[in-house]
């Protein structure tokens, strides 16, 4: 496992399994109507995560319904068997967006009304699309709890019919659909489903069929660190109420698990694993390499925890199988993830690194890494004597930081390794610069430089030695050329020289020295 995650804690001893067929709800399950708005999504093959893993990965696609998440089979099982007259009062529910958006498409389906409460936290793009299938939309609070309160009070006042998106048996036999389809799909030995959890109806569904046709076959639960309130509860047998939850994989934000689910859980899950922000940004990234889509964060849980499982366990030849369970991402969020694939991939260390403030300083520095790319450089001269670097460079194993944080400080160069750092990763990178008395004769330029190996280093070696770099920002995008500003302090009187400096580069530039934007911030 890699070092910078916790082990995972033995789970405390769980209750008897429930019986006759894991308590009734495998003929509640066979017997769910979900296939009149819900389809049979498909079990697709992760392979190039599979051959990176040495394992093979199932993706159970439930980001293929209407509404983009698994919610609609279970808000539909329910809706359906209610008692027609309490149907036509109207329905309510609160949720973070994907039981929302089944709630409505059910409704509408059925012809009834549909109030949703959210809180005021979930994407605009489920917001609308809640809105779009013609559901009342209520924002409220920062979580699932907060909206759910709000929820309880509207249906005292309003007559209406709370369908509960987790904790409800009809919700969850809608869910059990999915292993239904599951294991039809797939005859053959499976090792372990892995799968997201928020409030647990998903699992307890899963749970509770599988169990009771395929005893043998593990069944892993996973949250992040900061939305563990199933785990904590598994623990302390118990529910236990989280002062706060994260809110980066909002379809599992939850800060209290139902009473059913939390039964059904304990009884019936084998295992759990917690998994980070940069983990989930990477498997999503995984799994859009695979299927060329874009999975919500709740939707990539099971990927990063199939990752983080085999590196602990050291799997090979296994079989996994894991819920992909919605896909209602932000697109402004895209940027995000993106940035921080890198680290939950592994594959980007992050320094602040301490360099004499002299010339050729920082091209000795780049000769260190060698073949390695640089994948973020942000510098501004502050100190006469020293200058303070924030280095990305990519790496292929998680123990290379380590390793090149000792090649640093060995060749003179004081280092601290900001790769787990989070003020560093959501910060701090974006505000090294500023003003500097010492910025004397400083000229700003942006280049586009070819990403490819040495196009840093020509740069470097083009540069007249009496001249020197006082301002360097750059950030590897993942195209086919990197953007980069610098900062040069040349004397008036090379003028000629830098004009020729610059066109042997033959590099895109464009001087920015006049920019309103540099004099305010920068000069």
């Amino acid at each position: 496992m890699p070092a910078r995650r916790k082990p995972s804690q033995p789970v405390p001893a769980t209750q008897p399994a429930l019986t006759p067929a894991q308590d009734g709800y495998l003929q509640r399950i066979l017997n769910a109507r979900v296939y009149d708005v819900a389809v049979e999504t498909s079990l697709t093959s992760a392979r190039n995560l599979s051959k990176r893993l040495g394992n093979k990965v199932l993706l159970k696609r439930e980001d293929e319904q209407p509404v983009f998440s698994f919610k609609l089979r279970g808000a539909y099982n329910k809706m359906v068997n209610l008692p027609v007259e309490q149907r036509a009062r109207g329905v309510i529910c609160a949720s973070a967006g994907n039981h929302a958006q089944g709630l409505a498409l059910s409704a509408k389906k059925l012809g009834c009304r549909a109030v949703i409460v959210m809180p005021t936290t979930t994407p605009k793009v489920k917001i609308d699309a809640v809105q779009a299938l013609g559901g009342e939309v209520v924002l409220h609070g920062d979580s699932f709890t907060d909206a759910y309160g709000r929820a309880l009070e509207l249906e005292k006042d309003q007559g209406l019919c709370f369908v509960h998106p987790f904790d409800d048996p009809d919700v969850i036999a809608g869910q059990g659909t999915i292993a239904m389809e599951l294991l039809r799909q797939h005859a053959g030995p499976i090792d372990a489903v892995f799968v997201p959890i928020g409030g647990g109806g998903l699992i307890s569904g899963i749970a509770a069929y599988i169990k009771a046709l395929r005893p043998e076959i593990q069944i892993i639960g996973v949250q992040t660190a900061d939305s563990d309130a199933m785990i904590r509860s598994v623990r302390a047998r118990k529910r236990v109420t989280l002062p706060d939850v994260g809110l980066f994989s909002d379809g599992t934000a939850v800060k209290l698990v139902g009473e059913e689910t939390f039964r059904i859980t304990q009884a019936l899950v084998d295992d759990y694993v917690r998994v980070d922000t940069d983990a989930v940004c990477a498997a999503i990234k995984d799994v859009f390499e695979d299927t060329r889509s874009i999975l919500e964060p709740a939707g990539a849980l099971g990927v990063a925890a199939i990752k983080q499982y085999v590196a602990a366990k050291a799997c090979k030849g296994k079989t996994f199988v894991t819920i992909t369970s919605g896909a209602n991402m932000n697109f402004d969020r895209l940027r995000f993830v993106a940035e921080r694939a890198e680290v939950g991939e592994q594959r980007e260390a992050l320094f602040a690194i301490t360099i004499p403030e002299e010339r050729g300083s920082f091209k000795r520095f780049c000769e260190l890494l060698g073949p390695r790319s640089v994948t973020e450089f942000n510098y501004r001269i502050s100190d006469k004597n020293v200058a303070h670097v924030f280095v990305g460079v990519s790496i292929t194993r998680r123990e290379e930081s380590e390793k090149l944080a000792k090649l640093f400080q060995k060749h003179g160069f004081d280092t601290v390794d900001l790769t787990d750092n989070e003020l560093a990763k959501q910060h701090v990178r974006h505000m090294v610069g500023g003003r500097s008395e010492l910025a004397a004769d400083e000229r700003l330029y942006r280049f586009i430089f070819p990403e490819r190996p040495g196009a840093l280093m020509r740069f470097l070696s083009s540069m007249h030695p009496g001249w020197n770099i006082s301002l360097f920002h750059y950030r590897n995008q993942g195209a086919d050329y990197g953007r980069i500003l610098v900062g040069i302090q040349v004397p008036r009187g090379d003028n000629a020289a830098f004009k020729q400096f610059l066109a042997s580069l033959a590099y895109p530039c464009v001087d920015e020295t006049r920019n309103p934007v540099y004099q305010l911030f920068l000069r």
